[in-house]
């Protein structure tokens, strides 16, 4: 049976997948923070002894990998996401929980960027250096705009407006989407902050003053590109800022 032009048991394997790196995820996030190695015989012998499954962690996992596969096909972009999606959701627990988003992880996403960037431009003789240029250029584009709100910021503020973590994972996650994409992930990271923002302030959980971490707003508007075009993309964008009359 086939889905999508994949052999059903394609999916499965994913699934499969997906739920041991949804567990692992938890490990992750746990040793990360505390630079701890995360690859060590104490994930066998204490953790899953002693653990939970984390079946939400799992589920997410397995739902993302399966829709990419179904959205994507087997590509190289379905490799690279498949990649990426565990790191983005360690970003996401980490930054929420304890407002950092450690070195080691950015350094690891920035390092499959470059992995990934080499990779496709040595497969695609004819377009080959022109992703490589768009992956810099991502790199570029997505640490500086968030570069630039930083230092502005803490000009007019007298404080950060916001951490250069955020700033390192928006450079490491350049080198994956390029240069566009990455404008369309600053603008939608900084709709969903808003709209988010606003909800906590009126529902009075949180004071005008307090710091609301970044991070997950990034990772979830990460995402989206993984699954939409840039075109649907920018005519979403534009159906919301022209308040549906683009």
């Amino acid at each position: 049976m086939y889905i999508n032009d994949l052999y059903i048991l394609t999916y499965v394997a994913a699934g499969i997948i997906g739920l041991f790196i949804g567990q692992f995820i938890d490990w992750c996030s746990l040793r990360m923070p505390e630079y701890k190695k995360v690859f060590s015989r104490e994930f066998f012998k204490e953790y899953l002894k002693n653990t939970k499954p984390k079946y939400l962690l799992m589920v997410i996992v397995v739902v993302a990998y399966i829709a990419l596969l179904y959205f994507n096909g087997l590509t190289m972009d379905t490799v690279k996401f498949m990649v990426l999606i565990p790191m983005l959701i360690i970003a996401f627990i980490v930054d929420y929980k304890l407002q950092i988003i450690p070195n080691r992880l950015t350094l690891t996403i920035f390092e499959f960027g470059l992995i990934f960037t080499f990779a496709e431009t040595l497969l695609n003789t004819n377009l080959g250096i022109n992703i490589f240029i768009n992956n810099i250029l991502g790199m570029l584009v997505g640490g500086g705009i968030f570069l630039l709100i930083t230092l502005i910021g803490g000009i007019l503020a007298g404080k950060e407006a916001m951490g250069f973590g955020d700033v390192k994972l928006m450079g490491a996650l350049g080198l994956f989407f390029g240069w566009i994409n990455m404008i369309i992930i600053s603008v939608m990271a900084f709709l969903f902050a808003a709209v988010v923002s606003i909800i906590i302030l009126i529902s009075r959980r949180k004071k005008i003053n307090e710091y609301i971490p970044f991070g997950p707003f990034i990772v979830v508007a990460s995402i989206i590109p993984m699954y939409l075009s840039t075109p649907e993309l920018i005519l979403i964008l534009l159906e919301i800022f022209s308040l549906g009359t683009y």
